[in-house]
């Protein structure tokens, strides 16, 4: 018995779906997106990037998180398949972090497709990095602090100062990288972890170590939920995938209250 053939999904029939849903024109989005949701999709995942820069047209930037947690000390993952005596062996071997280079790691083929395309630019930290690529992608990277890898001194924040889209393509609340910083201003006591990574100072390899704020995202759906539900996104179909598309400012505005609220009730 054959299997049916699927409708192919073409680029611009992404872009069209885009478009509909809302991705604004000349704005500045930060995607989250998994191919294997869209369905057919002829061109894979260059395709899926080429539809993004569709429909935000020439003056659009396009934002993805890229991150690269194969570079965090093997002392800050704990990972069991790591024995402890190896780490020093670990953290020599590694290599340099080069946005240009370093691949991402868990973060999906779309993204890898947007980083390395032609233009694309890269933030500056080594685990928690975002790429970008359009007008604004210079001034969306320009700070990315190793202590503060998703709060004031993130991309996170200058994307807030652009009023950006957040596009869930395929993907839950739970991958919502913007919640990160509404965790960040609930003003709710976080402690820090040591954390390290290899990096270029002036062109040689070093080792560098900083403390970074404990981050949860366990509640995030939750708090994506409750957003949705007073209004704050709008949600349809693009190809096969069900997608999710808001204004980041109004969702950081809300989730700090809701983190601030809920978080601070289980705190007290």
């Amino acid at each position: 018995m054959e299997t049916p053939v699927t409708r192919p999904v073409l680029v611009d029939d992404l872009a069209e779906d885009l478009r509909a849903l809302g991705v604004r024109p000349g704005g500045v989005l930060l995607a989250h997106a998994s191919l294997s949701s869209l369905g057919w999709v002829v061109g894979g995942e260059q395709a899926v990037v080429l539809a993004l820069e569709a429909a935000l047209g020439e003056d659009g930037t396009l934002v993805m998180p890229s991150q690269s947690w194969q570079l965090c000390d093997p002392a800050y993952l704990r990972d069991p398949g790591v024995p402890e005596e190896t780490w020093d062996a670990v953290r020599a071997g590694m290599p340099a972090y080069d946005p240009a280079w370093t691949p991402t790691r868990t973060m999906g083929a779309v993204v890898e497709a947007l980083r390395t395309q032609p233009g694309t630019l890269r933030s500056a930290h080594p685990h928690r990095s975002f790429v970008a690529r359009g007008p604004l992608a210079p001034e969306v990277l320009a700070e990315h602090l190793l202590e503060d890898p998703v709060g004031e001194g993130s991309p996170l924040a200058a994307l807030y100062r652009q009023d950006a889209q957040v596009l869930l393509l395929g993907v839950g609340f739970d991958k919502n990288t913007s919640l990160h910083l509404a965790e960040a201003r609930s003003g709710l006591p976080v402690g820090t972890l040591p954390n390290g990574a290899p990096v270029l100072v002036g062109g040689e390899r070093r080792w560098v170590t900083f403390d970074e704020p404990v981050v949860d995202d366990a509640d995030f759906v939750a708090a994506g939920e409750d957003f949705a539900a007073h209004g704050g996104v709008t949600t349809g179909a693009v190809g096969a995938a069900r997608a999710h598309l808001m204004d980041q400012r109004a969702l950081v505005d809300h989730a700090t209250a809701w983190f601030t609220r809920t978080r601070g009730a289980l705190a007290g």
